[in-house]
C-alpha cells in the first residue's frame, strides 16, 4: 500500500515538473500554470498589506480546478457574500482557463492560483492563509493540503462531490485514499451510489444533496441577457440550432448539416449559431477556412450582415448560457473527444440536446436521455437522424428538458445551511 501511494506522489511531482518544463518550451497554458504558482505568494501578500481591515485570517477558501468547478462553487459563494459580507472569501483555481476567465470575479476577495501541491506549499499555504475553513470542489483531492488542514485542524468540506467504482479510493490499493477521504469534516456528494460507495468503505460523514449547477443555471436563465444581433439573426429563422462549446471534430459535422439543410438565398429558414470551445484566431481561421468565409462573427454583426448568413459564430467569451435562449434545438461539443460540455446550461431554457459519444461521466446527460430530452451521436447521419427526431417532438423534449432540471434545484440551499447554519 505504501509502495503505491509513494508512486501516485511521485507521479504528481513527476507532472509539476513536466509542466515546468513544458512552460520553458514554450508551452503557452504552463508557462501561465509556472508563473500563475509563483504569484500566488506575491498576490496573498499584497492583497494583505492593502487591506488591513478585512485581512484573510479567518477567510472561507474555496477551491475549484477550473471553470466548471467555479460554476458549482459560484452559487455557495453568492449567497454566502449575501448573507454574511463580512465573511473574506478566498476563491483558489488550479488551471489556466479558469483563473483567466474568473480572475476578476466580484464576489471573492482575492482570486489567485493555488500553489503545487507540495507538502512545503501546502504547510506555508495555509499558515500564511489562516482559514476558517476549506472548501474544495467535485473532483479536488489534493493530499498534501489536505494532511496540513487536518493537522491543523481546519474543517474541509467537498462540495458537488461525485465517485465512482473506478476511481482508486475503492480499489484494493486505495487505502491511504480512503483515509485522507475520512479526513474531510463533510462530504457533500450528489447522488445516493457516491454515498453508498463510500459508506462501504467506512466513510460516513457524507450528505446527500446533489449539484449545484442545477441551481446555477436556473438563475442564468431567470437573469438571461438579450443580445440584440443574435436576436437580428434568428429573426424569421423555423430552425435554430444553437452549438455550444464546439471542437473541430464536432464543427465538422455541424458544417455538413448547415450546408444541407440550409435553403439558401436571404431569409433562411435554418439557421445555426456556433459557439468554439476555443476562440484564439488560430480556431478562429480553422472556422473560416472550414465555412469559407460565409459566416458571421458577433464581434462584427450588425442588422444588416446578419441578415444575409445562415451561420453566426460567436467570438466572444461569457456569452454561451444566455445564448442558448434563441435555440430550438442544443449541440453540445466535447463528445467526441475528452468529453462533453455543460448541457445544463441548455436544457433549463427548455432545449431538446445532442452531443457526441462520450458523455459516460456525466450523470446529467444519462439523466437528460433517460428523460427523452437528448440524444447521443456517433456520426453524421445519426446527428442528421437525432435532430429530426427531436425537432417533430420538439415541445414535449423541451418541456421534458426543463423538468428535469427543475427537479434537481436546491442543493445550495441544503449546502450553505449544513455548512453556514447549522442545519
Amino acid at each position: 500500500m505504501r509502495i503505491i501511494w509513494f508512486v501516485k506522489t511521485r507521479k504528481m511531482r513527476i507532472y509539476f515538473l513536466l509542466v515546468r518544463i513544458a512552460a520553458l518550451f514554450g508551452n503557452q497554458k504552463a508557462a501561465k500554470l509556472v508563473k500563475g504558482q509563483k504569484q500566488a505568494w506575491r498576490k496573498i501578500h499584497e492583497y494583505e498589506q492593502t487591506h488591513p481591515e478585512r485581512r484573510l485570517e479567518g477567510c472561507v477558501w474555496i477551491h475549484a480546478a477550473s471553470v466548471g468547478e467555479f460554476e458549482q462553487a459560484r452559487p455557495v459563494i453568492e449567497r454566502l457574500r449575501k448573507e454574511q459580507p463580512w465573511r473574506p472569501v478566498l476563491l483558489t483555481f488550479f488551471s489556466p482557463s479558469g483563473y483567466e476567465l474568473r480572475k476578476d470575479y466580484d464576489q471573492a476577495d482575492l482570486v489567485t492560483y493555488l500553489p503545487f501541491a507540495t507538502g512545503r506549499n501546502a504547510k506555508r499555504w495555509i499558515e500564511t492563509v489562516r482559514p476558517s475553513m476549506a472548501i474544495f470542489v467535485k473532483y479536488e483531492f489534493w493530499p498534501a493540503y489536505i494532511r496540513h488542514l487536518h493537522k491543523k485542524q481546519i474543517p474541509l468540506y467537498s462540495i458537488s462531490a461525485v465517485f465512482n467504482d473506478k476511481q482508486y479510493f475503492f480499489r484494493w490499493y486505495g487505502v491511504k485514499g480512503r483515509r485522507m477521504l475520512k479526513k474531510f469534516t463533510r462530504l457533500f456528494v450528489q447522488d445516493e451510489h457516491s454515498a453508498e460507495l463510500l459508506g462501504k468503505r467506512g466513510i460516513t460523514q457524507v450528505s446527500v444533496t446533489g449539484d449545484t449547477r442545477f441551481d446555477r443555471v436556473s438563475e442564468i436563465a431567470a437573469n438571461a441577457r438579450k443580445i440584440e444581433p443574435i436576436e437580428q439573426f434568428v429573426q424569421g429563422a423555423a430552425h435554430v440550432i444553437v452549438a455550444g462549446s464546439t471542437w473541430p471534430e464536432d464543427e465538422k459535422l455541424l458544417l455538413r448539416y448547415i450546408n444541407d439543410h440550409a435553403d439558401g438565398g436571404y431569409g433562411n429558414q435554418t439557421k445555426l449559431i456556433l459557439v468554439p470551445h476555443e476562440i484564439d484566431e488560430a480556431h478562429m481561421h480553422h472556422i473560416f477556412q472550414a465555412w469559407q468565409g460565409r459566416f458571421v462573427r458577433l464581434s462584427t454583426a450588425d442588422k444588416q450582415n446578419v441578415r444575409h448568413t445562415n451561420t453566426l459564430v460567436v467570438d466572444q467569451l461569457g456569452k454561451l448560457s444566455s445564448i442558448y435562449q434563441y435555440g430550438h434545438i442544443a449541440y453540445i461539443g466535447g463528445g467526441f473527444g475528452e468529453g462533453i460540455h455543460n448541457t445544463l446550461e441548455a436544457a433549463v431554457y427548455g432545449l431538446p440536446v445532442v452531443f457526441g459519444p462520450n458523455y459516460q461521466a456525466f450523470r446529467e446527460a444519462h439523466g437528460l436521455i433517460a428523460a427523452g430530452a437528448a440524444k447521443s451521436v456517433r456520426s453524421y447521419e445519426e446527428l442528421e437522424q437525432a435532430i429530426t427526431e427531436l425537432e417533430s417532438n420538439r415541445d414535449a423534449a423541451g418541456m421534458a428538458a426543463a423538468k428535469y432540471v427543475a427537479s434537481h434545484v436546491g442543493a445550495t440551499a441544503k449546502i450553505y445551511n449544513a455548512l453556514f447554519n447549522n442545519k
